[in-house]
């Protein structure tokens, strides 16, 4: 079982990027699949989430708007736009639910899988 990211890189505020992950070894089909992030000297954030029975899908406030969760097949994506200094961080995908309360938390039935982060560095 593994889960790969990639597609991190240094932009200007403003500018955009794409993140993949693709995962092996299981179907992305059955799970909660998302992104957290970690800043240097930051607790981990949830920042998207998509939800393998409904799609429905969960995002940050802080991200709201700018970024946008999807998936093909075994690869999950993150589109950023509007990118900001403070999205600055390592980006990680792994599996996710989606709460009743509508938050965001690692783990789908108990299931948990990381990926390799991958750096996110957004320059003013």
């Amino acid at each position: 079982v593994q889960l790969q990211a990639s597609g991190g890189g240094l932009v200007q505020a403003g500018g955009s990027l794409s993140l993949s992950c693709t995962a092996s070894g299981f179907s992305l089909d059955y799970y909660g699949i998302g992104w957290f992030r970690q800043a240097p000297g930051k607790e981990r954030e949830g920042v998207s989430c998509v939800s393998s029975s409904d799609g429905k899908t969960y995002y940050a406030d802080s991200v709201k708007g700018r970024f946008a969760i999807s998936r093909n097949k075994n690869t999950l994506y993150l589109q950023m736009n509007r990118l900001k200094p403070e999205d600055t961080a390592v980006y990680y995908c792994a599996t996710c639910h989606i709460s009743t309360t509508q938050t965001m938390g690692v783990g789908y039935y108990g299931l948990i899988h990381w990926g390799k982060g991958t750096q996110v560095t957004v320059s003013s």
